[in-house]
């Protein structure tokens, strides 16, 4: 560790944050690169510093250029994706490849990459047929649209991510998610890399939609016993409403559940690789009440799944 970045942990640790918080800056100013990505992620996330992802994602471009390997996969994966700042596919492309020499898990990435038909933007070039399940509300499943290798590539990328799911009472305290009892992992922007970003890219093709309209991807992991209670994933008085979600099933290994639809009869169990996509608004905006689901408990295995929800709008920073 940089003598002057042990001193700044000398400094939090004995609550001279202020004190801290300067020296930090002057290291970074030196281009330090723990001080850059450290810093980068205050202003990434705000904190000890009012948040500006902007200047923490170019804190994090200079950490890269430092050497920092892991601002470097920052860097790499948000000129794919275009997050709060430029996008430039092929120079993403270009540093994943180097990356990849040194680093298995960006090998990996990269080979998933190359595995797949994309076009120049990393869009897929073509699409498969989907099946209507049902003419009430739009819900169409994709046979297969996800690989077997590229559902594994998911979930490795989400295993050391899961949390248990959460919410926050009117204390601010956490308490258990009164819906849902699975495990998730936000496959959030600085984590998305160019293979996952090609992924969601597809998802926007299945759905009809931008990729820029969609939340980052959240893989749920649920165990037995565990589920999602009926829900609309539309939420009453929404600025940018939910009007869709795609969900990719991404193993078949277990029983149980289902993605059950009750006010419509149907009950979906996908295989590995599908994708399902439905509606979740009526013509005028509104929560469609039909599109009311659950993930019904799950009896023995586990259940991975991927969800994306859809805004009616732009969601990208």
């Amino acid at each position: 560790m940089h003598p002057g970045f042990a001193k700044v942990h000398e400094l939090a640790k004995t609550g001279r944050l202020d004190e801290a918080l300067d020296l930090l800056h002057e290291l970074a100013d030196d281009d330090e690169p723990e001080s850059l990505i450290t810093l980068g992620n205050f202003y990434w996330q705000g904190g000890p510093v009012e948040q500006d992802p902007v200047r923490g994602r170019a804190l994090f471009e200079r950490a890269a250029a430092a050497g920092h390997p892991l601002a470097q996969a920052f860097h790499t994966n948000l000129l794919a994706s275009g997050v709060f700042g430029t996008r430039d596919w092929p120079a993403a492309l270009a540093r994943l490849a180097v990356e990849a020499r040194s680093n298995p898990e960006r090998a990996q990435m990269l080979a998933a990459l190359q595995s797949m038909n994309i076009d120049e933007d990393g869009g897929p070039r073509t699409m498969p047929r989907y099946e209507s399940l049902c003419d009430e509300l739009e819900v169409r499943i994709y046979r297969g649209l996800f690989s077997s290798d590229e559902c594994r590539l998911v979930r490795a990328i989400a295993e050391p991510r899961y949390m248990r799911s959460v919410i926050h009472d009117a204390q601010g305290n956490e308490v258990p998610h009164p819906l849902r009892s699975s495990d998730g992992a936000p496959l959030h922007w600085l984590i998305e890399d160019p293979a996952i970003h090609a992924l969601n890219r597809r998802l926007a093709a299945a759905s009809n939609t931008l990729y820029d309209q969609a939340e980052p991807l959240l893989v749920l992991r649920y165990k037995p016993g565990q589920q999602y209670h009926r829900h609309f994933d539309a939420l009453a008085g929404l600025d940018n409403q939910r009007i869709k979600t795609a969900l990719v099933y991404l193993n078949e290994d277990y029983s149980g559940g289902e993605t059950e639809f009750s006010r419509l009869g149907l009950k979906i169990k996908g295989r590995s690789g599908d994708v399902l996509v439905f509606a979740n608004t009526d013509s005028s905006g509104q929560p469609h009440p039909l599109a009311e689901h659950a993930g019904l408990p799950v009896t023995s295995g586990t259940k991975y799944l991927g969800s994306r929800w859809i805004r009616e709008h732009r969601h990208l920073p």
